[in-house]
């Protein structure tokens, strides 16, 4: 397993974690057997908005007596209760309920993150603070149940004007190659206010994990994919962990067969993670654009060429880390040659001699 740093909380967490929206279909053996599975490999971060509520004395069971090991993240706004299913609210009585039940079927006494749930609207966000959903969250945070505040959203333009406020540690996001370029339910914002959110969460420390990072399995599907072919899993999930800002990736399980299949991703080999087949689809802004692929590979002066655009992408938005990082890197832009074999080999059409160029003197002279 590897793990990231979330810089607001300094939690180290997995690359990796779960969803568990589907967990219940596997009946409560499976279940708990599939959870312990996850925890035994070393995978520490599991979102709580599932489908049934069955599935917290699944994890109560599985992980209560490992819990000061795991993060959990509990959403106030996803309701639940003994026999109910997944409902939606921003009422402040019905938060309440659900939280407190959660926390008693989980068997703990506090939460991780503690998330701003599903606001995908303007109006949603104004209705979470004038029901006094907000308050209460905060509040508990200030008591020590929660330990950290999240947000979910969908929506760039709102997600941004939450972080505006400053009380965001962790952001959920939809994060897919096909939302990213516009194709799918909640591919909302453009390709280029998607990418500045990410920019700014790296820039600001505040984590991401990854939802929806299959496209509800649109893109597992040829005959679904936006792109014509079928993407496989392991390639979305090297997808979103080349996102700026992103600590870990939450793919749904249903079973342990699914977990086991998705912990692979670890022993695969690049070329089974190499994602360049989206560049069929490249929107018209992002055309000329490194998404950090690394199809360019291997440099014939040694240079990493993605890690080098993320750093100067990030420094340009406000990153105080990401000078100092590129400094760490063994070769700097400046060891360009100009022979042109990336550039020959980009799918996204980037010219990236002429870019290590202007990397370059950007850290001369930042």
């Amino acid at each position: 397993m590897d793990y990231r740093t979330n810089r607001r909380t300094g939690d180290r967490i997995s690359v990796l974690g779960l969803g568990t929206s589907a967990l219940e279909q596997c009946g409560e053996a499976e279940g708990i057997e599939t959870l312990r599975l996850a925890f035994d490999r070393g995978v520490n971060y599991f979102d709580l908005a599932t489908a049934e509520s069955v599935n917290f004395r699944t994890f109560g069971k599985a992980l209560g007596d490992v819990r000061d090991k795991v993060f959990y993240q509990i959403h106030f706004g996803a309701v639940y209760g003994e026999g109910k299913s997944y409902s939606w609210t921003t009422g402040l009585d019905a938060v309440r309920r659900s939280v407190d039940w959660q926390l008693s079927a989980l068997g703990t006494d506090h939460i991780d993150y503690g998330f701003i749930h599903c606001l995908d609207e303007e109006r949603d966000w104004q209705d979470y603070q004038d029901n006094g959903v907000l308050e209460h969250l905060l509040a508990l945070k200030k008591a020590g149940v929660v330990r950290h505040i999240g947000l979910s959203s969908h929506t760039p333009a709102v997600a941004q004007r939450i972080l505006d406020t400053g009380l965001v540690d962790m952001l959920m996001f939809s994060i897919n190659p096909a939302y990213d370029y516009q194709h799918g339910e909640f591919a909302h914002g453009s390709g280029a206010q998607r990418a500045a959110l990410y920019r700014r969460c790296q820039a600001e420390g505040v984590g991401i994990s990854v939802m929806k990072a299959f496209s509800g399995g649109q893109l597992l599907d040829g005959k679904t994919s936006p792109f014509g072919v079928a993407l496989t899993e392991y390639q979305c999930l090297q997808y979103a962990l080349d996102r700026p800002g992103v600590v870990t990736v939450l793919p749904g399980v249903r079973r342990n067969a699914d977990l086991v299949r998705l912990l692979g991703f670890f022993d695969a080999p690049e070329r089974e993670r190499d994602y360049s087949a989206i560049s069929a689809l490249t929107p018209r802004e992002m055309e000329g654009t490194c998404v950090y692929c690394n199809h360019c590979q291997p440099c014939p002066a040694g240079l990493d060429i993605g890690l080098i655009n993320k750093y100067y992408d990030l420094a340009r938005a406000g990153d105080p880390l990401a000078a100092d990082h590129y400094r760490t890197l063994s070769r700097g832009a400046e060891g360009c040659t100009r022979c042109g074999h990336c550039a020959r080999r980009c799918p996204f059409h980037v010219d990236q001699p002429a870019r290590m160029g202007e990397i370059a003197r950007y850290f001369q002279n930042p």
